[in-house]
């Protein structure tokens, strides 16, 4: 029998400092991060070669078919709740799909402008 002290394991690298680590990485990442809103509907926004990106203050959504959102409401009643909102707007952004005809967003922006909307903003995506 032997009674001697029994050999040391070799120990590995702590990783635990490693692991503590990587999650305040993620909870800093994940509060300093901005989430957007997501759409009602899938849009394929039009693409922006230049210009100015605005910080918005209310969203209007404008799909393929031309039907709007705002804040829960859909259709006329989008367009109704936008222009309710009109005097407390400074800058309204539009998203509309890429589908859409020109003719009909430069119709709702006419229409915007006439209720009251002082600033409407094209959203699209970059090159």
């Amino acid at each position: 029998m032997d009674f001697s002290t029994p050999k040391k394991r070799q120990t590995g690298e702590p990783i635990l400092p490693m692991i503590n680590v990587v999650f305040l990485l993620l909870i800093f990442f994940l509060l300093s991060s901005q989430i957007a809103p997501r759409a009602p509907f899938a849009i394929t926004p039009p693409k922006l070669e230049h210009g100015e990106t605005l910080t918005p203050e209310a969203v209007l959504f404008m799909a393929a078919d031309a039907q709007l959102y705002f804040s829960g409401a859909e259709g006329r009643d989008a367009l109704a709740a936008v222009v309710a909102q009109a005097p407390e707007l400074e800058v309204l952004t539009l998203r509309a799909d890429s589908e859409v005809p020109a003719r009909e967003v430069a119709a709702l922006i006419s229409r915007l402008r006439d209720a009251g909307i002082k600033a409407v903003s094209l959203t699209g995506t970059g090159p």
